[in-house]
C-alpha cells in the first residue's frame, strides 16, 4: 500500500471517530493539531512549488515533517498520539531515501527514491495537512 493510500485510510478513521463522537477532540488536542499542521505546511508547500525544487531540497522536507510529526507525537496522548503516530509509520519510507549518490562504500541501507516517490509522500503530507486542519476546527 503506497503513502497515499495508508494516510487515506488513517484520515477515513479519524474522520469517522470524531463523526462518531468516538474521539471527543479536546482544547489541546485542537491546539497541537493545528501547530501540527502548520509544521507541515511550513515544510512541504504545494505541488508546483515542491517539484520544482532540487531533490536533495525534497527531502529535507519530507524529513523535516516527520520531526514535526514526531514532536506533536511527543507532546500528546490517546487518539491524536495514535493518530501521528500511524502517520510517522505511513512516511517510514522516507528515513531510508537519501539524495546523494553513493561514490564508495555503503549507503546504511538508504535508497534513491524516485520523482514518484517523492511526488506520492508530498502528497500523503498535504492529505495530513487537511486532517489535521480538520481535527483543528472541531468543537465537541
Amino acid at each position: 500500500m503506497d503513502m497515499r493510500r495508508i494516510v487515506d485510510v488513517l484520515a477515513e478513521e479519524a474522520e469517522q471517530q470524531i463523526q462518531d463522537r468516538v474521539w471527543q477532540v479536546t482544547p489541546a488536542e485542537r491546539a497541537l493539531a493545528l501547530e501540527a499542521e502548520a509544521g507541515l505546511r511550513d515544510a512541504v508547500g504545494p505541488p508546483d512549488v515542491q517539484e520544482a525544487l532540487p531533490q536533495i531540497a525534497r527531502l529535507e522536507h519530507l524529513r523535516e515533517t516527520l520531526a514535526a510529526l514526531a514532536i506533536s507525537l511527543a507532546r500528546t496522548h490517546g487518539r491524536l498520539a495514535w493518530f501521528l503516530s500511524g502517520a510517522l509509520n505511513a512516511l517510514e519510507p522516507v528515513l531510508r531515501w537519501r539524495a546523494l549518490p553513493a561514490d564508495r562504500g555503503g549507503t546504511f541501507g538508504t535508497v534513491l527514491p524516485s520523482p514518484e516517490e517523492y511526488t506520492q509522500a508530498e502528497d500523503a503530507v498535504r492529505r495530513l495537512q487537511e486532517v489535521l486542519a480538520q481535527i483543528s476546527r472541531v468543537r465537541s
